[in-house]
């Protein structure tokens, strides 16, 4: 299989490590950078992915970074592109099986190169089911296809699920209403308290 890789700084570190890993695997892998370990912005690498994917040039794509989240989003930023952050083989799985997935998030600093490995192999070698899934896969490209268009997506998203859109601007048919003002959220985060 034809692979494009990309990272930023933050993921570095796996993408030479998976590099040599998918060649072991007689894969052919696209290296899109970075070509070293010094800080860059993420987008363009990742983004130079989703293109490479999109445009047929490869099968497959992976990008890395930190957490994998704004790579993710990067390639998902281009059209055609169903990018999945995974760092569990449950989710490598789900996001091939179910939402024929063709570019792999990877967190950097969260996967160590052993599970990596696994989840790579897992997103590289699970098929597609189709099925029930590939119209939630052709909705997706749908939806992908009005994204400068707002009231295209929203006249679309109303044909999906009736008056949807109309939600975001007030209490829809049918509302829940609270019955009280909503409870105090704990903020776990303010408290140095080892108890949790």
């Amino acid at each position: 299989m034809r692979i494009a890789i990309g990272a930023d700084h933050a993921g570095y570190d796996l993408k030479t490590h998976l590099v040599d890993v998918l060649t072991d695997l007689d894969h052919t892998v696209v290296d899109m950078g970075t070509d070293g370990p010094d800080s860059v912005d993420y987008p363009a690498f990742c983004a130079a992915v989703g293109r490479a994917v999109a445009r047929g040039d490869v099968e497959r794509g992976i990008v890395l970074g930190g957490s994998g989240q704004g790579e993710q989003i990067a390639a998902n930023k281009v059209a055609g592109v169903r990018a999945a952050l995974c760092n569990d083989l449950y989710t490598a799985r789900m996001a091939r099986e179910h939402n024929d997935a063709n570019v792999l998030s990877l967190g950097g600093r969260i996967v160590a190169p052993a599970l990596a490995d696994e989840i790579v192999v897992c997103f590289i070698q699970t098929p597609y089911q189709g099925g029930r899934h590939q119209r939630r896969v052709d909705q997706l490209a749908e939806i992908g296809r009005f994204s400068t268009d707002g009231a295209g997506l929203d006249a679309f998203l109303d044909t999906l699920v009736p008056g949807i859109t109309a939600r975001a601007t007030g209490p829809a048919p049918g509302a829940h209403p609270r019955a009280g003002p909503p409870a105090a959220t704990p903020n776990w985060y303010a408290s140095s308290s080892p108890s949790r």
